[in-house]
């Protein structure tokens, strides 16, 4: 049986995580939404293949969960997304783990493309 790759995405803004979710359910990924930090950390498991996270959440630091994701399961391929991030914040997020780090707005077909090729690496 060949198993779907899932994707959290950890974002605040519904319309943007209910977006990207959709996408990336039709790219063939099973995929998890969270609103805030809490119900990331409940929804993150070894079996997630990649998360894309905000950096800023109302309960929490999307730099802090991409090093507690990246050390719970080093092959988890991390993708930050803000609006706000400065040169400091794309080079701590870097350094914690993302692969990618995205401006906001993005175009949600290039997100899902950057998804699927980390995933496939």
């Amino acid at each position: 049986m060949n198993r779907r790759p899932t994707v959290l995405v950890v974002e605040d803004e519904l319309l943007i995580r209910w977006a990207l979710g959709e996408r990336l359910a039709e790219a063939g990924f099973d995929v998890r939404e969270a609103e805030n930090g809490v119900a990331a950390r409940a929804s993150f498991g070894p079996e997630v293949a990649a998360a894309v996270l905000d950096l800023r959440l109302p309960d929490a630091s999307g730099i802090d969960l991409l090093r507690a994701f990246k050390k719970a399961n080093p092959r988890c391929r991390l993708v930050l997304m803000s609006a706000y991030a400065t040169v400091m914040d794309q080079s701590e997020a870097l350094r914690a783990g993302a692969e990618v780090v995205i401006a906001k707005p993005f175009e949600v077909d290039e997100m899902v493309e950057r998804i699927r090729t980390l995933v496939a690496a």
